[in-house]
């Protein structure tokens, strides 16, 4: 079994409370500090986790000798800075999506891991989930025959806030960056496994959306990329239009729904994808069953395993595919006019 990694949990939000929830359902992970701008929010973070340190600052936490990894979950445009810092305190990273909020920010972190030495992922937890790990099985046996279009959409039905992260410019707002990565990410991924790859470049890619007249960031998105081999994606995201969150892989031969592609087992359950054939042939529903951990666990694992052998990047998710997200993100949202200028 691979050795146990401390683990240190920059900022006390929402994301952080699931990912330290969990931790405790790793083989490998172990909380022992977290860190917040203010100590009482620390206090009461640890205490709900089994009594970890509580630092009250985030130097701090970067500080501790007994951390060996760190989870950062702040709002985007903090991603950056504290990824390096983290870096530079020589602590391996594991940051939430999207790793930074422009490619040229994910290439300064990268190389600050480069040269440090240290381990960064950028937190795509679908990736390492079984589901994945079939969808990228199916296509490379050629289940559905020659992967030709790829469909995903992201989306959660809100009301417009102008303070709420979704929205608020500040804090790193807009749907393209907070849930149109997902599909970006899944769509590399899958026309990747096409080619026995991890992830592939697009060789065009063109987006749309409408920016919100107030917040003056992206309220909805589509795009349309275009992959090797002629496979076409059509990728969608939003947070005032859609409610729909599926994905689907269509070949020559038939098709494979995806009805939970990007929060597989987030509830614990079981989730089933269905493959349907074009040839009259029954389709075929596939259960995946729930491993009894928590969805955050295997990137925990997949970090612990890839510092075990040390590695610096994890193979389901390499800087090299960070650099190509960053990139089309950056496309995506300059396409709709909006830009994170000044942040």
């Amino acid at each position: 079994m691979t050795a146990k990694l401390n683990w240190g949990i920059l900022t006390t939000g929402w994301i952080a409370r699931k990912f330290a929830t969990d931790l405790l359902q790793s083989q490998t992970g172990r909380l022992v500090a977290v860190g917040a701008r203010q100590l009482a929010d620390a206090e009461k973070f640890a205490g709900d986790f089994g009594g970890a340190r509580a630092h009250g600052s985030y130097e701090a936490l970067l500080a501790d000798p007994e951390v060996q990894a760190v989870y950062i979950g702040t709002p985007h445009p903090w991603h950056a800075a504290w990824a390096i810092r983290a870096a530079e305190a020589g602590k391996h990273v594991l940051c939430e999506k999207p790793l930074t909020l422009r490619r040229a920010d994910t290439a300064r972190v990268i190389a600050a891991a480069e040269k440090h030495g240290v381990l960064l992922m950028e937190a795509f937890m679908y990736r390492l989930h079984p589901q994945t790990r079939k969808l990228v099985e199916l296509v490379r046996a050629g289940a559905i025959g020659e992967v030709r279009l790829i469909r995903a959409s992201f989306n959660v039905l809100m009301a417009f806030d102008p303070a709420h992260r979704m929205f608020n410019r500040a804090l790193g707002g807009g749907t393209i960056l907070d849930l149109g990565c997902y599909p970006v990410s899944f769509s590399r991924h899958i026309a990747g496994a096409v080619q026995g790859r991890v992830f592939a470049e697009p060789i065009r890619f063109r987006g749309a959306g409408r920016l919100h007249p107030e917040a003056a960031t992206d309220e909805f998105a589509t795009a349309l990329a275009v992959f090797p081999g002629g496979i076409i994606a059509e990728l969608s995201c939003g947070a005032t239009v859609l409610n729909d969150n599926s994905a689907q892989i269509h070949g020559t031969h038939g098709w494979i729904d995806v009805p939970n592609p990007f929060t597989p087992g987030l509830a614990g359950k079981a989730e089933t994808i269905t493959v349907h054939r074009r040839d009259g042939a029954p389709s075929v529903v596939i259960e995946i069953p729930s491993p009894g951990v928590g969805l955050y666990a295997y990137e925990a694992d997949a970090v612990a395993a890839a510092v075990a052998r040390g590695d610096r990047e994890v193979p389901e998710a390499p800087w090299a595919d960070s650099l190509g997200i960053a990139g089309m993100l950056d496309e995506w949202i300059a396409d709709v006019g909006g830009n994170y200028d000044g942040l």
